[in-house]
């Protein structure tokens, strides 16, 4: 057996498959969110929309090297798109 070091492991449960079909990729959120910003949640393993929301803001700050303010602002160009 291997040790997996570094790699965060999505669980996906057939449950959320509805949740999953209208998830969207972080990536098309290029033209409203920069790139540096999009790779700060792709390191810790965050690359759609709803993997984001789900997360608490204190652990994002955390886990990323992106402030408060940034992650809010981000969290709520998601929103938009789910609630538009």
């Amino acid at each position: 057996a291997g040790l997996l070091t570094g790699y965060e492991l999505d669980v996906i449960r057939e449950g959320n498959i509805a949740e999953e079909e209208d998830d969207v990729e972080l990536t098309e959120f290029s033209d409203e969110i920069e790139g540096w910003v999009i790779d700060e949640f792709a390191k810790i393993g965050l690359d759609t929309a709803r993997s984001i929301l789900k997360q608490d803001v204190d652990d994002l700050v955390r886990r990323t090297d992106l402030e408060e303010e940034t992650i809010l602002d981000v969290m709520r160009i998601l929103k938009e798109e789910f609630n538009a």
